[in-house]
Protein backbone atom coordinates (compact mmCIF):
# COMPACT_ATOMS: atom_id res chain seq x y z
CA UNK A 1 0.00 0.00 0.00
CA UNK A 2 1.01 3.58 -0.63
CA UNK A 3 -0.32 6.90 0.61
CA UNK A 4 0.08 10.62 0.05
CA UNK A 5 -0.12 13.37 2.67
CA UNK A 6 -0.69 17.02 1.80
CA UNK A 7 1.52 19.22 3.98
CA UNK A 8 1.36 22.38 1.85
CA UNK A 9 0.31 23.74 -1.50
CA UNK A 10 -3.35 23.06 -0.66
CA UNK A 11 -5.77 25.87 0.10
CA UNK A 12 -3.04 28.26 -1.07
CA UNK A 13 -0.34 28.61 -3.71
CA UNK A 14 2.56 28.40 -1.27
CA UNK A 15 4.38 25.89 0.91
CA UNK A 16 4.11 22.92 -1.46
CA UNK A 17 5.00 19.65 0.32
CA UNK A 18 3.62 16.20 -0.51
CA UNK A 19 4.77 13.11 1.38
CA UNK A 20 4.53 9.81 -0.51
CA UNK A 21 4.83 6.67 1.65
CA UNK A 22 5.08 3.09 0.41
CA UNK A 23 6.07 0.37 2.83
CA UNK A 24 9.03 1.76 4.73
CA UNK A 25 9.92 4.26 1.99
CA UNK A 26 9.18 7.97 2.48
CA UNK A 27 9.72 10.45 -0.34
CA UNK A 28 8.87 14.15 -0.03
CA UNK A 29 7.89 15.83 -3.29
CA UNK A 30 8.51 19.60 -3.01
CA UNK A 31 9.70 21.37 0.12
CA UNK A 32 8.37 24.90 -0.16
CA UNK A 33 8.17 27.90 2.12
CA UNK A 34 4.78 29.29 3.12
CA UNK A 35 4.29 32.92 2.10
CA UNK A 36 1.47 35.47 2.18
CA UNK A 37 -1.06 35.39 5.00
CA UNK A 38 0.37 35.50 8.53
CA UNK A 39 -1.37 32.25 9.46
CA UNK A 40 0.43 30.58 6.55
CA UNK A 41 3.83 32.12 7.30
CA UNK A 42 3.60 30.95 10.91
CA UNK A 43 3.50 27.34 9.69
CA UNK A 44 7.15 27.72 8.67
CA UNK A 45 8.05 28.03 12.37
CA UNK A 46 5.95 25.13 13.60
CA UNK A 47 7.50 21.66 13.94
CA UNK A 48 7.09 19.96 10.53
CA UNK A 49 4.25 17.39 10.31
CA UNK A 50 6.84 14.72 9.43
CA UNK A 51 10.19 13.68 10.83
CA UNK A 52 12.88 15.06 8.48
CA UNK A 53 15.27 12.32 9.59
CA UNK A 54 12.86 9.63 8.36
CA UNK A 55 12.81 10.82 4.73
CA UNK A 56 14.60 8.67 2.16
CA UNK A 57 14.71 11.43 -0.46
CA UNK A 58 13.28 14.76 -1.58
CA UNK A 59 12.18 15.54 -5.14
CA UNK A 60 11.92 19.13 -6.42
CA UNK A 61 9.99 20.12 -9.55
CA UNK A 62 11.45 23.63 -9.90
CA UNK A 63 13.49 26.23 -8.06
CA UNK A 64 10.93 28.77 -6.85
CA UNK A 65 11.01 29.36 -3.10
CA UNK A 66 7.41 28.20 -2.59
CA UNK A 67 8.70 24.78 -3.74
CA UNK A 68 12.26 24.79 -2.31
CA UNK A 69 12.55 27.40 0.44
CA UNK A 70 11.83 25.08 3.37
CA UNK A 71 14.58 22.62 2.38
CA UNK A 72 17.35 24.23 4.49
CA UNK A 73 15.03 24.11 7.49
CA UNK A 74 14.44 20.38 6.91
CA UNK A 75 18.20 19.85 6.62
CA UNK A 76 18.75 21.87 9.78
CA UNK A 77 16.29 19.53 11.51
CA UNK A 78 18.17 16.39 10.48
CA UNK A 79 17.44 15.38 6.88
CA UNK A 80 20.60 14.11 5.17
CA UNK A 81 19.34 12.15 2.15
CA UNK A 82 19.51 13.02 -1.57
CA UNK A 83 17.59 15.91 -3.15
CA UNK A 84 16.68 15.19 -6.77
CA UNK A 85 16.04 17.97 -9.30
CA UNK A 86 16.70 18.75 -12.94
CA UNK A 87 20.07 20.24 -13.85
CA UNK A 88 18.57 23.65 -14.60
CA UNK A 89 16.68 23.61 -11.31
CA UNK A 90 19.85 22.66 -9.45
CA UNK A 91 21.71 25.63 -10.92
CA UNK A 92 18.92 27.99 -9.89
CA UNK A 93 18.69 26.48 -6.39
CA UNK A 94 22.38 27.27 -5.92
CA UNK A 95 21.41 30.91 -6.38
CA UNK A 96 18.01 30.96 -4.67
CA UNK A 97 18.62 29.08 -1.43
CA UNK A 98 21.66 31.07 -0.21
CA UNK A 99 19.81 34.24 -1.20
CA UNK A 100 16.74 33.14 0.75
CA UNK A 101 18.95 32.55 3.78
CA UNK A 102 20.61 35.96 3.40
CA UNK A 103 17.23 37.68 3.09
CA UNK A 104 16.02 36.02 6.27
CA UNK A 105 19.19 36.96 8.12
CA UNK A 106 19.00 40.57 6.85
CA UNK A 107 15.32 40.78 7.75
CA UNK A 108 16.00 39.53 11.29
CA UNK A 109 18.91 41.96 11.62
CA UNK A 110 16.81 44.89 10.33
CA UNK A 111 13.98 44.11 12.73
CA UNK A 112 16.39 43.82 15.65
CA UNK A 113 18.13 47.12 14.83
CA UNK A 114 14.87 49.02 14.42
CA UNK A 115 12.87 47.35 17.19
CA UNK A 116 10.35 45.91 14.76
CA UNK A 117 10.08 42.46 16.30
CA UNK A 118 7.73 40.82 18.74
CA UNK A 119 10.49 38.33 19.58
CA UNK A 120 13.83 39.30 21.13
CA UNK A 121 15.97 38.71 19.28
CA UNK A 122 14.36 38.03 15.90
CA UNK A 123 15.97 34.94 14.35
CA UNK A 124 16.10 33.65 10.76
CA UNK A 125 14.37 30.38 9.92
CA UNK A 126 17.77 29.14 8.71
CA UNK A 127 21.11 30.65 7.75
CA UNK A 128 23.57 30.45 4.87
CA UNK A 129 25.38 27.48 6.44
CA UNK A 130 22.10 25.53 6.34
CA UNK A 131 21.61 26.52 2.69
CA UNK A 132 25.12 25.36 1.79
CA UNK A 133 24.57 22.05 3.58
CA UNK A 134 21.36 21.60 1.58
CA UNK A 135 23.13 22.18 -1.73
CA UNK A 136 25.63 19.44 -0.85
CA UNK A 137 22.72 16.97 -1.02
CA UNK A 138 21.67 17.92 -4.57
CA UNK A 139 21.63 15.23 -7.26
CA UNK A 140 20.76 16.73 -10.62
CA UNK A 141 19.37 14.84 -13.61
CA UNK A 142 18.35 15.72 -17.19
CA UNK A 143 14.76 16.69 -18.05
CA UNK A 144 14.67 13.81 -20.52
CA UNK A 145 12.10 11.39 -19.09
CA UNK A 146 14.62 8.64 -18.28
CA UNK A 147 14.10 6.80 -14.95
CA UNK A 148 16.27 7.77 -12.00
CA UNK A 149 16.39 5.62 -8.85
CA UNK A 150 15.30 7.78 -5.92
CA UNK A 151 15.52 5.04 -3.32
CA UNK A 152 15.08 1.26 -3.33
CA UNK A 153 11.93 0.45 -5.34
CA UNK A 154 11.12 4.07 -6.22
CA UNK A 155 12.06 5.81 -9.50
CA UNK A 156 11.40 9.28 -10.89
CA UNK A 157 11.20 10.55 -14.46
CA UNK A 158 11.71 14.28 -15.09
CA UNK A 159 10.23 16.05 -18.14
CA UNK A 160 10.00 19.72 -19.21
CA UNK A 161 7.10 21.59 -17.54
CA UNK A 162 7.59 24.90 -19.38
CA UNK A 163 7.14 27.06 -16.25
CA UNK A 164 10.66 28.44 -15.74
CA UNK A 165 14.08 27.19 -16.77
CA UNK A 166 14.57 23.67 -15.41
CA UNK A 167 10.95 23.21 -14.30
CA UNK A 168 9.83 19.58 -14.42
CA UNK A 169 6.88 17.29 -14.51
CA UNK A 170 7.81 14.34 -12.30
CA UNK A 171 6.45 10.83 -12.75
CA UNK A 172 7.01 8.76 -9.61
CA UNK A 173 7.08 4.98 -10.14
CA UNK A 174 6.68 2.83 -7.00
CA UNK A 175 7.30 -0.90 -7.22
CA UNK A 176 4.77 -3.21 -5.57
CA UNK A 177 2.21 -0.48 -4.83
CA UNK A 178 0.20 -0.60 -8.06
CA UNK A 179 -2.56 -2.84 -9.41
CA UNK A 180 -1.98 -6.53 -8.58
CA UNK A 181 1.27 -5.66 -6.84
CA UNK A 182 2.74 -3.98 -9.89
CA UNK A 183 4.10 -0.47 -10.39
CA UNK A 184 2.12 2.52 -9.15
CA UNK A 185 2.62 5.68 -11.23
CA UNK A 186 1.96 9.09 -9.68
CA UNK A 187 2.43 12.16 -11.90
CA UNK A 188 3.18 15.55 -10.33
CA UNK A 189 2.61 18.44 -12.73
CA UNK A 190 4.66 20.87 -10.65
CA UNK A 191 3.89 24.36 -11.93
CA UNK A 192 2.78 24.10 -15.55
CA UNK A 193 3.79 26.74 -18.05
CA UNK A 194 1.35 27.95 -20.63
CA UNK A 195 1.82 27.29 -24.32
CA UNK A 196 3.69 29.59 -26.72
CA UNK A 197 5.33 31.70 -24.00
CA UNK A 198 8.81 33.09 -24.74
CA UNK A 199 12.19 31.63 -23.77
CA UNK A 200 11.32 28.08 -22.61
CA UNK A 201 9.76 25.13 -24.40
CA UNK A 202 6.11 24.15 -24.04
CA UNK A 203 5.16 21.57 -21.37
CA UNK A 204 5.88 17.96 -22.36
CA UNK A 205 2.80 15.75 -22.84
CA UNK A 206 1.80 14.00 -19.60
CA UNK A 207 2.83 10.33 -19.31
CA UNK A 208 0.08 7.89 -18.34
CA UNK A 209 -0.42 7.37 -14.63
CA UNK A 210 -2.81 6.01 -12.00
CA UNK A 211 -2.73 9.21 -9.93
CA UNK A 212 -2.13 12.77 -11.00
CA UNK A 213 -1.58 16.00 -9.10
CA UNK A 214 -2.18 19.12 -11.16
CA UNK A 215 -1.71 22.75 -10.21
CA UNK A 216 -4.73 25.09 -10.18
CA UNK A 217 -3.27 28.57 -9.67
CA UNK A 218 -5.49 29.91 -12.46
CA UNK A 219 -8.21 27.30 -12.09
CA UNK A 220 -10.92 29.97 -12.06
CA UNK A 221 -9.39 32.50 -14.47
CA UNK A 222 -8.10 32.95 -17.99
CA UNK A 223 -5.15 35.10 -18.97
CA UNK A 224 -7.25 37.24 -21.30
CA UNK A 225 -7.09 38.18 -24.93
CA UNK A 226 -5.07 41.41 -24.68
CA UNK A 227 -1.43 40.74 -25.51
CA UNK A 228 1.23 41.41 -22.91
CA UNK A 229 3.16 43.37 -25.53
CA UNK A 230 0.25 45.74 -26.19
CA UNK A 231 -0.39 46.26 -22.48
CA UNK A 232 3.26 46.85 -21.62
CA UNK A 233 3.77 49.20 -24.56
CA UNK A 234 0.81 51.33 -23.45
CA UNK A 235 1.95 51.40 -19.81
CA UNK A 236 5.55 52.40 -20.64
CA UNK A 237 4.51 55.02 -23.20
CA UNK A 238 2.05 56.62 -20.77
CA UNK A 239 4.70 56.64 -18.03
CA UNK A 240 7.21 58.27 -20.42
CA UNK A 241 4.68 61.00 -21.25
CA UNK A 242 4.24 61.73 -17.52
CA UNK A 243 8.00 61.48 -16.97
CA UNK A 244 7.19 59.06 -14.14
CA UNK A 245 8.89 55.90 -12.86
CA UNK A 246 7.61 52.35 -13.44
CA UNK A 247 8.11 49.77 -10.70
CA UNK A 248 7.72 46.12 -11.71
CA UNK A 249 7.79 43.66 -8.79
CA UNK A 250 9.00 40.44 -10.38
CA UNK A 251 10.36 37.10 -9.25
CA UNK A 252 14.10 37.05 -9.85
CA UNK A 253 13.86 33.66 -11.55
CA UNK A 254 11.54 33.38 -14.53
CA UNK A 255 9.47 36.54 -14.46
CA UNK A 256 12.34 39.04 -14.54
CA UNK A 257 13.76 37.30 -17.60
CA UNK A 258 10.38 37.34 -19.37
CA UNK A 259 9.88 41.06 -18.64
CA UNK A 260 13.36 41.93 -19.94
CA UNK A 261 12.76 39.83 -23.05
CA UNK A 262 9.54 41.73 -23.79
CA UNK A 263 10.96 45.20 -23.11
CA UNK A 264 13.90 44.41 -25.41
CA UNK A 265 11.44 43.25 -28.12
CA UNK A 266 9.36 46.43 -27.78
CA UNK A 267 12.50 48.53 -28.09
CA UNK A 268 13.65 46.58 -31.15
CA UNK A 269 10.26 47.13 -32.78
CA UNK A 270 10.27 50.85 -31.98
CA UNK A 271 7.07 50.57 -29.96
CA UNK A 272 8.47 52.22 -26.82
CA UNK A 273 11.18 54.81 -26.14
CA UNK A 274 14.47 53.59 -24.76
CA UNK A 275 14.30 54.25 -21.02
CA UNK A 276 16.80 53.42 -18.29
CA UNK A 277 16.02 49.92 -17.02
CA UNK A 278 17.43 48.92 -13.63
CA UNK A 279 17.32 45.31 -12.49
CA UNK A 280 17.62 45.54 -8.71
CA UNK A 281 18.36 41.92 -7.94
CA UNK A 282 21.78 40.26 -7.93
CA UNK A 283 19.93 36.95 -7.98
CA UNK A 284 18.11 37.91 -11.19
CA UNK A 285 21.43 38.70 -12.85
CA UNK A 286 22.81 35.29 -11.85
CA UNK A 287 19.62 33.54 -12.95
CA UNK A 288 19.84 35.22 -16.36
CA UNK A 289 23.24 33.59 -16.85
CA UNK A 290 21.66 30.21 -16.05
CA UNK A 291 18.94 30.89 -18.62
CA UNK A 292 21.52 31.46 -21.34
CA UNK A 293 23.49 28.36 -20.33
CA UNK A 294 20.70 25.74 -20.52
CA UNK A 295 20.26 25.87 -24.29
CA UNK A 296 18.42 22.52 -24.51
CA UNK A 297 15.34 24.08 -22.91
CA UNK A 298 15.25 27.23 -25.10
CA UNK A 299 12.44 27.68 -27.59
CA UNK A 300 13.36 28.31 -31.24
CA UNK A 301 13.11 32.11 -31.14
CA UNK A 302 15.35 32.48 -28.09
CA UNK A 303 17.92 30.12 -29.60
CA UNK A 304 17.82 32.08 -32.87
CA UNK A 305 18.62 35.38 -31.12
CA UNK A 306 21.54 33.78 -29.30
CA UNK A 307 22.81 32.47 -32.65
CA UNK A 308 22.95 36.10 -33.83
CA UNK A 309 25.37 36.84 -30.95
CA UNK A 310 22.76 39.09 -29.33
CA UNK A 311 21.60 38.97 -25.70
CA UNK A 312 17.84 38.28 -25.67
CA UNK A 313 17.53 39.54 -22.08
CA UNK A 314 19.40 42.85 -22.32
CA UNK A 315 17.64 46.13 -23.07
CA UNK A 316 19.38 49.09 -24.72
CA UNK A 317 19.94 51.05 -21.48
CA UNK A 318 20.10 48.47 -18.72
CA UNK A 319 21.96 48.37 -15.42
CA UNK A 320 22.02 45.88 -12.55
CA UNK A 321 22.14 46.93 -8.92
CA UNK A 322 24.31 44.38 -7.16
CA UNK A 323 25.07 46.05 -3.84
CA UNK A 324 22.84 47.74 -1.27
CA UNK A 325 24.43 51.11 -2.08
CA UNK A 326 23.68 50.68 -5.79
CA UNK A 327 20.10 49.79 -4.87
CA UNK A 328 19.75 52.90 -2.68
CA UNK A 329 21.12 55.14 -5.44
CA UNK A 330 18.23 54.10 -7.69
CA UNK A 331 15.96 56.09 -5.37
CA UNK A 332 17.94 59.27 -6.09
CA UNK A 333 17.17 59.15 -9.80
CA UNK A 334 14.33 61.14 -11.34
CA UNK A 335 12.23 61.02 -14.48
CA UNK A 336 10.88 58.16 -16.58
CA UNK A 337 12.65 54.92 -15.78
CA UNK A 338 11.87 51.26 -15.14
CA UNK A 339 12.85 49.40 -11.96
CA UNK A 340 12.46 45.63 -11.90
CA UNK A 341 12.92 44.23 -8.40
CA UNK A 342 11.97 41.24 -6.28
CA UNK A 343 10.03 39.88 -4.59
CA UNK A 344 7.25 39.54 -7.12
CA UNK A 345 4.47 39.74 -4.50
CA UNK A 346 6.08 42.59 -2.53
CA UNK A 347 6.41 40.14 0.35
CA UNK A 348 10.03 41.06 1.10
CA UNK A 349 13.31 42.04 -0.50
CA UNK A 350 14.52 45.23 -2.14
CA UNK A 351 11.24 45.99 -3.90
CA UNK A 352 9.78 47.15 -0.57
CA UNK A 353 12.25 50.04 -0.32
CA UNK A 354 11.30 51.20 -3.82
CA UNK A 355 7.60 50.71 -3.09
CA UNK A 356 7.77 53.03 -0.08
CA UNK A 357 8.85 55.85 -2.40
CA UNK A 358 6.91 55.01 -5.54
CA UNK A 359 3.48 54.05 -4.16
CA UNK A 360 2.73 57.62 -2.93
CA UNK A 361 3.83 59.18 -6.28
CA UNK A 362 0.84 60.12 -8.44
CA UNK A 363 3.00 60.09 -11.60
CA UNK A 364 4.40 56.62 -10.91
CA UNK A 365 3.12 53.24 -12.04
CA UNK A 366 3.32 49.84 -10.37
CA UNK A 367 2.92 46.94 -12.79
CA UNK A 368 2.07 43.47 -11.51
CA UNK A 369 3.23 40.75 -13.88
CA UNK A 370 2.39 37.65 -11.86
CA UNK A 371 0.04 36.07 -9.37
CA UNK A 372 -0.38 37.94 -6.07
CA UNK A 373 -1.16 35.57 -3.21
CA UNK A 374 -3.70 36.46 -0.54
CA UNK A 375 -2.17 38.40 2.34
CA UNK A 376 0.79 39.80 0.40
CA UNK A 377 1.43 43.52 0.02
CA UNK A 378 1.22 43.06 -3.74
CA UNK A 379 -2.28 41.61 -3.46
CA UNK A 380 -3.41 44.54 -1.29
CA UNK A 381 -2.07 47.10 -3.76
CA UNK A 382 -3.55 45.21 -6.70
CA UNK A 383 -6.94 45.05 -4.95
CA UNK A 384 -7.02 48.83 -4.65
CA UNK A 385 -6.34 49.43 -0.95
CA UNK A 386 -5.62 53.13 -0.30
CA UNK A 387 -2.67 52.42 1.99
CA UNK A 388 -0.55 49.42 2.85
CA UNK A 389 1.81 48.61 5.70
CA UNK A 390 5.45 48.16 4.68
CA UNK A 391 8.01 47.44 7.41
CA UNK A 392 5.47 48.63 10.00
CA UNK A 393 4.93 51.97 8.22
CA UNK A 394 1.64 52.90 6.58
CA UNK A 395 2.31 53.96 2.99
CA UNK A 396 -0.39 55.69 0.90
CA UNK A 397 -1.08 54.25 -2.56
CA UNK A 398 -1.53 57.14 -5.00
CA UNK A 399 0.28 55.71 -8.02
CA UNK A 400 -1.30 54.05 -11.01
CA UNK A 401 -1.69 50.29 -10.60
CA UNK A 402 -1.60 48.00 -13.64
CA UNK A 403 -1.80 44.23 -14.07
CA UNK A 404 -0.45 42.34 -17.08
CA UNK A 405 -1.97 38.84 -16.86
CA UNK A 406 -0.32 37.38 -19.95
CA UNK A 407 3.08 37.28 -18.24
CA UNK A 408 2.02 34.52 -15.88
CA UNK A 409 4.23 31.46 -16.12
CA UNK A 410 1.26 29.37 -14.95
CA UNK A 411 -1.14 27.68 -17.34
CA UNK A 412 -4.70 28.95 -17.04
CA UNK A 413 -7.52 26.40 -16.77
CA UNK A 414 -7.98 26.02 -20.52
CA UNK A 415 -4.25 25.35 -20.98
CA UNK A 416 -4.35 22.78 -18.16
CA UNK A 417 -7.21 20.97 -19.94
CA UNK A 418 -5.22 21.09 -23.19
CA UNK A 419 -2.29 19.49 -21.37
CA UNK A 420 -4.49 16.80 -19.78
CA UNK A 421 -5.81 15.85 -23.23
CA UNK A 422 -2.37 14.31 -23.84
CA UNK A 423 -3.17 11.41 -21.49
CA UNK A 424 -4.04 8.15 -23.25
CA UNK A 425 -5.56 6.49 -20.18
CA UNK A 426 -7.86 7.72 -17.42
CA UNK A 427 -6.20 8.31 -14.03
CA UNK A 428 -7.89 6.75 -11.01
CA UNK A 429 -7.79 10.07 -9.18
CA UNK A 430 -6.72 13.62 -10.03
CA UNK A 431 -5.79 15.99 -7.19
CA UNK A 432 -6.03 19.75 -7.76
CA UNK A 433 -3.47 21.61 -5.63
CA UNK A 434 -1.40 24.82 -5.68
CA UNK A 435 -4.41 27.12 -5.84
CA UNK A 436 -6.50 29.23 -3.53
CA UNK A 437 -9.69 27.34 -2.51
CA UNK A 438 -11.97 28.80 -5.20
CA UNK A 439 -9.39 28.16 -7.91
CA UNK A 440 -8.76 24.53 -6.90
CA UNK A 441 -12.52 23.81 -6.74
CA UNK A 442 -13.06 25.48 -10.11
CA UNK A 443 -10.21 23.51 -11.71
CA UNK A 444 -11.68 20.29 -10.34
CA UNK A 445 -15.04 21.24 -11.87
CA UNK A 446 -13.49 21.94 -15.26
CA UNK A 447 -11.77 18.53 -15.26
CA UNK A 448 -14.93 16.69 -14.23
CA UNK A 449 -16.99 18.48 -16.87
CA UNK A 450 -14.46 17.95 -19.68
CA UNK A 451 -13.30 14.39 -18.92
CA UNK A 452 -15.67 12.90 -16.32
CA UNK A 453 -12.72 11.93 -14.15
CA UNK A 454 -12.62 11.43 -10.38
CA UNK A 455 -11.15 14.65 -8.95
CA UNK A 456 -10.33 15.41 -5.31
CA UNK A 457 -9.51 18.83 -3.83
CA UNK A 458 -7.32 17.84 -0.84
CA UNK A 459 -7.10 19.71 2.45
CA UNK A 460 -4.11 20.67 4.56
CA UNK A 461 -2.70 17.71 6.54
CA UNK A 462 -5.04 15.25 4.76
CA UNK A 463 -3.68 11.75 4.11
CA UNK A 464 -5.06 9.50 1.39
CA UNK A 465 -4.43 5.85 0.58
CA UNK A 466 -3.45 5.13 -3.02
Amino acid sequence: MASISFFGGVGSVTGSKYLVEAGDKRVLVECGLFQGLKELRERNWEPPPFDPRSLDAVIITHAHIDHTGYLPRVVKLGFSGPVFASKGTGDLMRILLPDSARLQQEEADYRNRHGLTAHTPALPLYDEADARATLELLRTVPNDGKPVEVCDGVRARFLVAGHIMGASLVLLEIDGAGPSGGVLRFLFSGDLGHYDQPIVKDPAPPPDCEYLMVESTYGNRLHGDVSSADQMARIINEAAERDGPVLIPAFAVGRTQEVLYLIRELEDDGRIPILPVAVDSPMAAQATQVYNRWTEEHDEEYASILMQKRHPLKTASMTTASTRDESKKLNDKRGARIIISSSGMMSGGRVLHHAMRILPDENATVVFVGFQAAGTTGRRVQDGESEVKIMKQWVPVRCRVEKVEGFSAHADWKAVLKWLEGLDTTPRTVFTTHGEPEASEAMAGHIRERFGWNVVVPEYLQRMEL
